[in-house]
């Protein structure tokens, strides 16, 4: 068999998506005798009939639904090879959508694009961050609306390629003078005996919390549900319960210090940050798409940046 030509595959792909050969040539801008005529010498070339001609259209025979697949795919390919060349030709242009959760976007996520962004040979791309919790960013990543993603990688990530990003870790934040405020590690169970100040339901930190009470047996109370960290650190303060928040979060002051300076900075933010002694409080994120192929070149470029950004020293 000789070398497929692109144009009539387009063709080809055009007569099926339409179901007429009229219809298609006036999509393509090219005459119904002439789209027939190269549709006859593909079939010729296949050995096989690709298309049943009836009076109101045509439709695709057995072999022509295989063909048309794999057409599908080559126009596809052709695309991104004329799309990435143009893009290097050019210098890359582009505006790439990035879906995040709250935790990736409080803690390091917009200094990571800002450094991306700051790249002289990035000058022409456009970054947009969105918001989203967890189930909707899979969910809108599946579905190809938007073409980059970063979760938390214990998310349903099923259908998804993924490279890793930064990790965190989750604390306990509660008043200075709580009882678990002289502690410098508790578990899980210990801190279902007070109140708590949690996000919303549909958030990836109280789904986990929810099933790891579930595990330990014992009901979690939730004494405010708030829509930020901010806000539930702002609760802590108060003195209304304690927090399960990233400890990047939670001690942006004395960060970094040791045990006593970072005790002083959160007395006079009136918190202690305890450590919490589970194994998931260890978290990583996850930079997640479609496939790699599918990525325009500035949003590949981004997310190789991301990943590097997140590998360990």
């Amino acid at each position: 068999m000789h070398d497929l030509d692109l144009t009539t595959l387009r063709l080809f792909v055009a007569a099926c998506e339409q179901r007429n050969i009229a219809r298609a040539g006036e999509q393509q801008h090219i005459g119904g005798s002439a789209i027939s005529k190269r549709l006859a010498q593909l079939e010729a070339q296949v050995q096989a009939p690709l298309l049943e001609r009836h009076r109101r259209g045509v439709v695709p025979t057995a072999a022509g639904e295989i063909l048309l697949e794999h057409a599908r795919a080559m126009l596809a390919t052709a695309d991104r090879i004329a799309r990435d060349m143009s893009a290097y030709r050019h210098g890359v242009k582009g505006q790439v959508r990035v879906l995040a959760s709250v935790s990736s976007i409080t803690e390091s996520l917009p200094d990571d694009i800002a450094a991306f962004l700051s790249l002289p040979e990035h000058a022409q791309i456009r970054v947009d961050i969105e918001e989203r919790n967890s189930a909707a960013l899979v969910s809108a990543l599946r579905e190809g609306l938007a073409p980059v993603g970063i979760c938390w990688d214990a998310a349903d990530l099923a259908g998804l390629q993924t490279r890793p990003y930064r990790g965190d870790e989750l604390a306990v934040v509660v008043p200075a003078g709580h009882p678990l405020a002289r502690l410098r590690s508790c578990s899980f169970a210990q801190t279902l005996a007070h109140d708590h100040v949690g996000l919303p339901a549909n958030t990836a930190v109280h789904v986990m919390l929810a099933r790891a009470a579930a595990v330990i047996g014992q009901p979690l109370y939730y004494r405010a549900v708030v829509s930020t960290f901010d806000a539930a650190l702002r609760c802590v303060r108060a003195g209304l319960g304690l927090a399960i928040v990233p400890r990047q979060i939670a001690a942006a002051s004395g960060h970094g210090a040791g045990h006593d300076a970072r005790n002083r900075a959160e007395d006079r933010a009136g918190v202690r940050i305890v450590a919490l002694k589970e194994p998931w409080a260890q978290r990583r994120f996850a930079i997640c798409f479609r496939h790699a192929d599918q990525l325009s070149p500035a949003a590949r470029l981004l997310v190789d940046h991301l990943a590097q950004a997140g590998t360990p020293p």
